[in-house]
């Protein structure tokens, strides 16, 4: 297969080069696995390329991660900073920390702090005098952007509220800071948008001790000069956008929208080279450009991404859909190092939770080689070209909202295929985007039929992949109507073939949004052509978790249950059958493991051989998950009992541990396993629901465990 069509397809060969992660940091292993807020926010490394500096502004202090053995990183402990860090850079062995100590945002304060890593000793704190972002150094002196940022709940948000902010500079004398050399630069007067009021966001260094500076608000960039003279300053600009989706309208992937005229707005600033610097656009006031651009530093555009990144993101799943109206997917850092002969660029997605891997080798014509699966929100990366090694922090912590704490991802370049994306839709015109996979069932071939769930509220779906292909491809998305029109208010959970060129869905309730637990049959294009709600003796009981998967077998579809409903012992859940030919209604007792944390559940019901197979899984995620499991029951034991009497309880056996698959690309442990779809001859595909990427990493993993 030629390589371009490789690469279009997001593939790649065993001789290629490629990044993979191998190991992923809890940022609360730091802190004892507090329980309370963490993040890694902006992250640097020591000289030696062993020891990881973060700043963690929830907790208030830097933290520090071993990466001697980079897959196995190890916990060095925290130092508090006496405010909010915002940036760390590091010469050395000394990390350079901005602290925000301000008392309101009318009087602005902070610090520039050194501090020794391996014994976490504060060397020296220079008074900023006003509230710092990103911090700089090329080891001679240090660059900070005094953003003095505006109260969003002031003046609509708006920017021309003082003080304005500017830039610092401070020498760097036999390694230490050297407070008496401050200087700050003037950057009033230079932007169209609202020049009394810059704020500086970022700050990057070249080899000529050149600073550039991103004013994100006002949307202009700022070179200049070691000793403080400015350069160059110019806007940076706007882009037309074409072929996104610019409305969040329930749940729908839609890419036919444009926007003319978009601010680029950008946040994080790398030099490529001496002339050249890239940006991630952002955008926070009107802007966002969802893409990425290298400027020479005169204010020439030498490349602008447009929408091309946040297209490749689409393909994979990682599309945010519900910032459809906002900034979509919201590139904000971006990080630049040579690996062998090859410069590279990487872009953090911060809504997508994606970093894109760029070879900038012709800096007119940018080749996106990779897309790696992140923790939720990164925020920053360092490039350890020396080591082979990216890191990226990752800042959102989502246990609040039943996600993952923050984590910080380790990946490494090496002689390997990339074993991420596991399913993709490149190659598919028009653009497909697709996300919150649920039930799945075997179909001809190689071709496997997937639901997603009620995240697309607006747009109910039925996927078709090709798992003959690595990655897997989403080839076709199957919209279901109603009368013409889409079938909303559905929570497909659940898919199997009906014998006759079209499919039964089955439907999880929910009172408050209006979705009735129901079973559904659909033709091949997607009409639903016959729907049979729950009887009124399941109804009577029903609680809210409900059919999470369905499956036929002669004339009898069965339906399992997710949790105990109220006439169900502790730790049991139902499978419901209903005969197709006979209307009648039965359900048998399924035995669930009892829960160390959280509930446990079940997600997916398959009938194979003499057997029907089950995904039973808690609903913890991370450190915490512990039963993820894929089970069977003999068939000769499903015979429902009818209802109203006793049902009688099934055994099961455990066919395989899933934590082990859900580790293998040695991120965090994924909670929803939920889709599972098995060929005649016995081989098995897995799926995990990625939440439409809502408080959620967005990763989708497609595998499978080869013949049960």
């Amino acid at each position: 297969m030629p390589l371009n069509l490789l690469l279009a397809l997001g593939l790649s060969t065993a001789a290629e080069m490629n990044f993979n992660r191998i190991a992923s940091f809890p940022v609360m292993a730091n802190s004892a696995m507090t329980e309370e807020e963490t993040s890694a926010e902006i992250i640097a490394v020591t000289a030696d390329g062993k020891t990881l500096v973060y700043t963690d502004s929830p907790l208030g202090v830097i933290g520090m991660v071993d990466i001697t053995n980079a897959a196995s990183p190890a916990p060095l402990g925290t130092m508090a900073m006496g405010g909010e860090p915002t940036s760390v850079a590091m010469a050395g062995a000394t990390a350079f920390v901005g602290v925000n100590t301000s008392e309101s945002h009318t009087a602005p304060s902070g610090l520039l702090k050194a501090v020794d890593v391996a014994s976490k000793t504060e060397l020296a704190a220079c008074d900023l005098g006003g509230q710092p972002d990103a911090v700089a150094t090329n080891g001679d002196f240090i660059a900070v952007a005094i953003e003095n940022e505006r109260d969003e709940d002031r003046g609509d948000g708006r920017t021309g509220q003082m003080p304005a902010g500017f830039l610092a500079l401070v020498d760097i004398v036999n390694g230490r800071l050297d407070c008496g050399s401050l200087t700050t630069i003037d950057l009033t007067g230079l932007a169209a948008v609202s020049p009394e009021d810059p704020e500086p966001e970022f700050v990057d260094i070249n080899g000529l001790g050149e600073v550039v500076v991103s004013l994100q608000e006002n949307n202009h960039m700022v070179v200049v000069s070691a000793e403080g003279r400015i350069l160059h300053h110019f806007s940076a600009g706007d882009v037309d956008l074409a072929g996104i989706d610019a409305t969040d309208a329930g749940g729908a992937l839609i890419f036919n929208e444009n926007q003319p005229g978009r601010l680029r707005e950008p946040d994080a600033v790398r030099w490529i080279d001496n002339h050249h610097f890239a940006t991630a656009n952002e955008g926070d006031m009107d802007g966002g450009s969802r893409g990425w651009t290298i400027f020479h530093k005169t204010g020439r555009v030498v490349y602008e991404s447009g929408p091309s990144f946040e297209h490749a993101i689409v393909r994979i799943g990682h599309y945010p859909d519900k910032r459809s109206d906002s900034k979509g997917v919201e590139p904000e850092s971006i990080e630049t190092a040579t690996f062998g002969a090859t410069p590279m660029l990487f872009v953090g997605s911060e809504r997508g939770s994606i970093v894109g891997v760029y070879d900038v080798t012709d800096l007119d014509k940018p080749v996106l080689r990779q897309l790696l699966p992140s923790g939720i929100g990164p925020e920053g990366f360092v490039a350890i070209p020396e080591r082979n090694l990216l890191i990226s922090a990752n800042e959102v912590d989502g246990r609040e909202d039943g996600a993952a704490p923050a984590h910080i991802m380790i990946y490494r370049l090496g002689k390997a295929p990339a074993r991420y994306p596991m399913l993709t839709s490149a190659g598919v015109d028009p653009l497909l985007g697709w996300g919150a996979i649920s039930g799945m069932a075997a179909g001809e071939g190689s071709m496997i039929h997937a639901v997603s769930d009620g995240f697309y509220g607006d747009q109910p779906s039925i996927f078709t992949i090709d798992t003959s292909t690595t990655p897997a491809r989403v080839t076709d998305a199957i919209r279901i109507t109603r009368q013409g029109r889409p079938a909303q208010h559905l929570d497909l959970e659940g898919i199997t073939l009906d014998g006759d060129g079209g499919f039964w869905i089955a439907s999880e309730g929910n009172t408050e949004k209006r979705i009735p637990h129901a079973l559904y049959r659909v033709n091949a294009k997607g009409h639903i052509t016959t729907e049979i709600p729950l009887p009124p003796e399941l109804l009577a009981v029903e609680q809210r978790f409900g059919m999470e998967g369905v499956t036929k077998v002669g004339t009898t579809l069965w339906m399992a249950i997710q949790r105990e409903w109220r006439d169900d012992p502790a730790n049991h859940a139902k499978l419901v059958a209903y005969n197709l030919t006979t209307g009648q209604w039965g359900a048998i007792h399924y035995p669930k493991e009892a829960p160390a944390r959280g509930w446990v559940g079940l997600s997916e019901i398959t009938a194979h051989g003499d057997h029907v197979y089950l995904i039973e899984r808690d609903n913890q995620i991370a450190a915490h998950a512990a039963v993820k499991l894929l089970t069977r029951v003999p068939l000769r034991q499903m015979r429902p009992a009818p209802l109203g009497s006793k049902p009688a309880v099934v055994s099961k056996e455990v066919v395989r541990d899933l934590l082990g698959d859900l580790a293998r690309t040695r991120g965090y442990i994924q909670d929803k396993v939920e889709g599972l779809a098995i060929f005649p001859d016995g081989t098995a595909w897995l799926s995990t629901d990625n939440d439409g990427v809502d408080d959620h990493s967005g990763e989708t993993l497609f595998w499978t465990i080869g013949r049960l």
